[in-house]
C-alpha cells in the first residue's frame, strides 16, 4: 500500500526534530511542526484509516456507486479538517488527492475507468467534494 502522506508529514516533523535537539539545524529553520502539528497529523491519519478499512471490504467487486460514496466520505471528513485546521496547501492537496487514488488502484479499482464512465479525467477524482 502506498504510504500516507501524514506518516511522511510526521517523519519529517521527527527529523527536524531531532536535528534541532542535535544542533544540526535551527529553530527557525524546523518548519515541519509549524506546517503539520500532531493534531492535524493524528486527525487526517483518522481519516485516512476510516478510507482504508472502507476500501478494504469493498475492494475490486464494489460497484461504482460504491467508490465514489467512500471517495466522497474522505474528502469531506478532510475537507472539515481543513476548516478547522487550516494546514491543506497545494502540496498537502496534491499528497493526499495522489493517496486517495493509490488507496483504490491497491484495492484493484479502475479508477481510469470509474472516472472516465463520470466524464472526468482521473486527477479530478476528488474534485466533486473537495474544497481545500
Amino acid at each position: 500500500m502506498a504510504e500516507r502522506p501524514s506518516t511522511r508529514w510526521r517523519r519529517q516533523v521527527d527529523e527536524q526534530t531531532a536535528e534541532v535537539a542535535g544542533g544540526v539545524l535551527t529553530e527557525d529553520k524546523a518548519y515541519a511542526a509549524q506546517l503539520w502539528p500532531p493534531t492535524f497529523i493524528d486527525a487526517v491519519d483518522q481519516a485516512l484509516a476510516a478510507y482504508e478499512r472502507e476500501v478494504a471490504q469493498f475492494a475490486a467487486a464494489a460497484d461504482d456507486e460504491q467508490v465514489w460514496a467512500a471517495v466522497e466520505r474522505v474528502v469531506t471528513a478532510l475537507n472539515e479538517l481543513d476548516v478547522e485546521e487550516g494546514r491543506i496547501e497545494t502540496e498537502e492537496r496534491e499528497d493526499l488527492a495522489e493517496y486517495i487514488d493509490a488507496v483504490l488502484t491497491g484495492a484493484g479499482v479502475d479508477v481510469e475507468g470509474l472516472t472516465a464512465r463520470r466524464d472526468l479525467d482521473r486527477s479530478e477524482l476528488t474534485d466533486e467534494w473537495r474544497e481545500w
